[in-house]
C-alpha cells in the first residue's frame, strides 16, 4: 500500500492489535530532510508510545547514531526496552510474530508499507530482530562519555574532520556510505553540544579529543 492515510491507518490497527509482544526495528533520524511531512513525523511515534507496557513487551532497536539526530532521548519517550546497535537492516514492526509491517523501500514507512503475515517469513524477520537485540547494547545503560575521551564510534570521523578532509573523501576513506558518514557528523556535532563543524574543532581540542 503507498497511500498514505491508509499507511497511517494500518500502522495504528497493527500496533494496537498486539496482545503480547512487538520488536521494531527503528531510525528515529531516518525521516528528517527528506521532505515529509511533520504531521507524520508526530503520527509514526504516538502509537508505539501508547502501548501498555504491562501488557506488551516491546523490543526496539535502533542505529547507534539515529538517537543523536532527533532533540529527545529515544528510550524515554518509548515503552519497553531499547537497545542500539551499529546499524540496522531495515525499518520493521513486528506484531506477536505473526505479522510484520516494513516499508516497500525498507527505509520510510511514508513511502508505502507492506504487510507481511507468511509465517515463514515472518520467522525469520523475528530471528533477524533476536540476532541484532542480543549484540546491541542497552540505551538506557548507555553512559556520556567521559569529557576526556572521544566515543570511540565517532573517533575516526573526528580525525577526518581535524584532517579537513571532504565528506566524500572521509567517507570513503573509512569505507562507509555517505549516510553513515553523515550521520556520524551529526554525532560528533551533537555529542560536542554545537552545530558548528568549526566550534566542533575547538571543542574537541578544549576536552582533550584531539
Amino acid at each position: 500500500m503507498r497511500e498514505i492515510r491508509q499507511v497511517m491507518a494500518t500502522l495504528t490497527t497493527l500496533i494496537r492489535s498486539a496482545v503480547e509482544e512487538i520488536l521494531i526495528f527503528d531510525d528515529p533520524g531516518g525521516g528528517l530532510g527528506q521532505g515529509i511531512p511533520e504531521t507524520f513525523l508526530d503520527f509514526a511515534e504516538v502509537p508505539v508510545r501508547s502501548v501498555d507496557e504491562t501488557e506488551v513487551a516491546v523490543r526496539r532497536i535502533v542505529p547507534r547514531d539515529g538517537p543523536a539526530t532527533v532533540p529527545y532521548r529515544v528510550p524515554r519517550q518509548f515503552p519497553g526496552l531499547a537497545r542500539q546497535t551499529e546499524s540496522i537492516p531495515f525499518k520493521m514492526i513486528v506484531v506477536d510474530r505473526t505479522v510484520a509491517a516494513v516499508p516497500l523501500d525498507l527505509l520510510l514507512h511514508y513511502n508505502g508499507l507492506l504487510l507481511i503475515r507468511d509465517p515463514v517469513v515472518v520467522r525469520a524477520l523475528v530471528r533477524i530482530h533476536e540476532s541484532a537485540w542480543e549484540s546491541g547494547e542497552d540505551l538506557y545503560a548507555s553512559p556520556d562519555p567521559a569529557p576526556g575521551v572521544v566515543p570511540e564510534h565517532l573517533r575516526l570521523v573526528l580525525e577526518a574532520l581535524a584532517a579537513g578532509l571532504t565528506d566524500e573523501a572521509a567517507a570513503a576513506r573509512l569505507s562507509m556510505s555517505s549516510r553513515t558518514y553523515s550521520r556520524r557528523i551529526g554525532a560528533l556535532l551533537a555529542a560536542l553540544g554545537t552545530p558548528s563543524r568549526f566550534r566542533a574543532g575547538v571543542e574537541a581540542a578544549r576536552r582533550g579529543w584531539i
